[in-house]
Protein backbone atom coordinates (compact mmCIF):
# COMPACT_ATOMS: atom_id res chain seq x y z
CA UNK A 1 0.00 0.00 0.00
CA UNK A 2 1.34 3.59 -0.96
CA UNK A 3 0.63 6.21 2.11
CA UNK A 4 0.00 9.85 0.58
CA UNK A 5 0.49 12.78 2.48
CA UNK A 6 -0.20 16.33 1.70
CA UNK A 7 0.70 19.35 2.94
CA UNK A 8 -0.50 21.80 0.74
CA UNK A 9 1.35 23.83 -1.80
CA UNK A 10 0.57 25.17 -5.12
CA UNK A 11 -0.30 21.85 -6.58
CA UNK A 12 -3.45 22.11 -3.97
CA UNK A 13 -4.19 26.13 -4.77
CA UNK A 14 -7.70 27.24 -6.30
CA UNK A 15 -8.83 30.54 -7.10
CA UNK A 16 -11.22 32.49 -5.17
CA UNK A 17 -13.01 35.25 -7.23
CA UNK A 18 -13.80 37.46 -3.69
CA UNK A 19 -9.69 37.25 -3.30
CA UNK A 20 -8.67 37.61 -6.28
CA UNK A 21 -6.16 35.53 -5.35
CA UNK A 22 -4.70 31.76 -4.79
CA UNK A 23 -5.46 29.99 -1.81
CA UNK A 24 -4.28 26.12 -0.87
CA UNK A 25 -7.41 24.03 -1.06
CA UNK A 26 -8.28 20.52 -0.51
CA UNK A 27 -5.37 17.92 -2.15
CA UNK A 28 -6.05 17.76 -5.85
CA UNK A 29 -4.23 14.19 -5.62
CA UNK A 30 -7.18 12.31 -5.24
CA UNK A 31 -8.86 14.11 -8.50
CA UNK A 32 -5.55 13.66 -10.09
CA UNK A 33 -4.82 9.77 -9.60
CA UNK A 34 -9.15 9.29 -10.43
CA UNK A 35 -8.38 10.80 -13.63
CA UNK A 36 -5.47 8.63 -14.69
CA UNK A 37 -7.64 5.66 -13.51
CA UNK A 38 -5.28 4.31 -10.56
CA UNK A 39 -6.43 1.61 -8.97
CA UNK A 40 -3.53 0.18 -6.56
CA UNK A 41 -4.53 0.39 -2.56
CA UNK A 42 -3.47 3.47 -1.35
CA UNK A 43 -4.55 5.96 1.89
CA UNK A 44 -4.45 9.73 2.00
CA UNK A 45 -3.33 12.05 5.08
CA UNK A 46 -3.66 15.54 5.03
CA UNK A 47 -1.17 16.73 7.34
CA UNK A 48 -1.65 20.16 6.78
CA UNK A 49 -2.86 23.01 4.29
CA UNK A 50 -0.19 25.64 3.44
CA UNK A 51 1.95 27.31 0.97
CA UNK A 52 5.68 25.97 1.45
CA UNK A 53 7.21 29.28 1.78
CA UNK A 54 4.78 29.59 5.13
CA UNK A 55 6.25 26.24 6.22
CA UNK A 56 8.30 26.00 9.76
CA UNK A 57 10.78 23.67 11.40
CA UNK A 58 7.55 22.37 13.64
CA UNK A 59 5.66 21.58 10.43
CA UNK A 60 8.36 19.36 9.16
CA UNK A 61 8.73 17.43 12.71
CA UNK A 62 5.05 16.57 11.95
CA UNK A 63 5.58 15.63 8.59
CA UNK A 64 8.75 13.72 9.81
CA UNK A 65 6.65 11.91 12.48
CA UNK A 66 3.92 11.28 10.31
CA UNK A 67 7.02 9.26 7.75
CA UNK A 68 8.09 7.66 10.74
CA UNK A 69 4.63 6.03 12.20
CA UNK A 70 3.30 5.30 9.12
CA UNK A 71 2.99 1.45 8.36
CA UNK A 72 3.43 2.13 4.72
CA UNK A 73 6.74 1.30 3.12
CA UNK A 74 6.08 3.50 0.10
CA UNK A 75 4.99 7.05 0.72
CA UNK A 76 4.35 10.16 -1.58
CA UNK A 77 4.56 13.84 -0.32
CA UNK A 78 2.98 16.56 -2.55
CA UNK A 79 4.20 19.44 -1.31
CA UNK A 80 4.91 23.01 -2.56
CA UNK A 81 7.91 23.36 -4.63
CA UNK A 82 9.35 26.19 -2.98
CA UNK A 83 10.85 24.78 0.06
CA UNK A 84 10.27 21.01 -0.87
CA UNK A 85 14.02 20.29 -0.72
CA UNK A 86 14.23 21.25 2.73
CA UNK A 87 11.14 19.22 4.05
CA UNK A 88 13.52 16.21 1.66
CA UNK A 89 16.38 16.72 3.71
CA UNK A 90 14.99 16.85 7.24
CA UNK A 91 13.25 13.30 6.35
CA UNK A 92 15.93 11.46 5.23
CA UNK A 93 17.32 10.36 8.42
CA UNK A 94 14.57 8.42 9.52
CA UNK A 95 13.08 7.09 6.26
CA UNK A 96 16.38 5.50 4.75
CA UNK A 97 17.14 3.86 8.56
CA UNK A 98 13.25 2.69 8.88
CA UNK A 99 13.85 1.00 5.23
CA UNK A 100 11.09 3.05 3.66
CA UNK A 101 10.86 5.28 0.42
CA UNK A 102 9.64 8.27 0.35
CA UNK A 103 9.16 11.04 -2.99
CA UNK A 104 8.01 14.37 -2.62
CA UNK A 105 6.29 16.03 -5.78
CA UNK A 106 4.17 19.52 -6.38
CA UNK A 107 3.83 21.98 -9.10
CA UNK A 108 4.61 24.94 -10.62
CA UNK A 109 0.95 25.32 -11.52
CA UNK A 110 -1.88 24.20 -9.09
CA UNK A 111 -3.55 20.89 -10.37
CA UNK A 112 -6.82 22.40 -11.35
CA UNK A 113 -5.74 24.76 -14.47
CA UNK A 114 -5.02 22.83 -17.76
CA UNK A 115 -1.91 24.18 -18.36
CA UNK A 116 -0.12 22.40 -15.07
CA UNK A 117 2.60 19.93 -14.96
CA UNK A 118 0.80 18.52 -11.92
CA UNK A 119 -0.70 15.42 -13.39
CA UNK A 120 2.83 14.24 -15.11
CA UNK A 121 4.90 15.12 -11.63
CA UNK A 122 2.00 12.91 -10.18
CA UNK A 123 2.04 10.08 -12.11
CA UNK A 124 5.75 10.40 -12.66
CA UNK A 125 6.34 10.24 -8.95
CA UNK A 126 3.99 7.76 -8.03
CA UNK A 127 5.65 5.40 -11.14
CA UNK A 128 8.85 6.06 -9.61
CA UNK A 129 7.75 5.47 -5.70
CA UNK A 130 7.22 1.60 -6.12
CA UNK A 131 11.14 1.44 -8.11
CA UNK A 132 13.24 3.84 -5.96
CA UNK A 133 15.81 2.25 -2.93
CA UNK A 134 14.56 3.45 0.74
CA UNK A 135 15.56 6.76 1.11
CA UNK A 136 14.11 10.39 0.22
CA UNK A 137 13.79 11.87 -3.37
CA UNK A 138 11.61 14.50 -5.05
CA UNK A 139 10.41 13.82 -8.94
CA UNK A 140 9.71 16.77 -10.55
CA UNK A 141 9.39 17.69 -14.23
CA UNK A 142 10.79 13.50 -15.59
CA UNK A 143 13.39 13.95 -13.46
CA UNK A 144 14.33 12.28 -9.60
CA UNK A 145 16.89 14.12 -7.26
CA UNK A 146 18.32 12.67 -4.17
CA UNK A 147 17.30 14.38 -0.70
CA UNK A 148 19.85 16.87 -0.20
CA UNK A 149 21.29 17.11 -3.47
CA UNK A 150 18.83 19.48 -4.86
CA UNK A 151 17.36 22.90 -5.19
CA UNK A 152 14.74 24.88 -7.42
CA UNK A 153 15.89 27.35 -9.59
CA UNK A 154 13.71 29.84 -9.75
CA UNK A 155 15.00 31.92 -12.17
CA UNK A 156 14.72 28.46 -15.02
CA UNK A 157 11.65 27.50 -13.27
CA UNK A 158 13.36 24.00 -12.27
CA UNK A 159 15.03 21.70 -9.60
CA UNK A 160 18.42 21.18 -10.18
CA UNK A 161 21.14 18.99 -8.59
CA UNK A 162 22.60 20.61 -6.27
Amino acid sequence: MIEILTVGGTIDKVYFDALSAFQVGEPAIEFVLGQAGVQQEHALRRLMSKDSLDMTDADRALVREAVRESAAEHILITHGTDTMAQTAEALDGVARPLGKTVVLTGAMQPARMAQTDAVFNIGFAWGVLQTLEPGVYLAMNGRVFDAGHVRKNRAEGRFETA
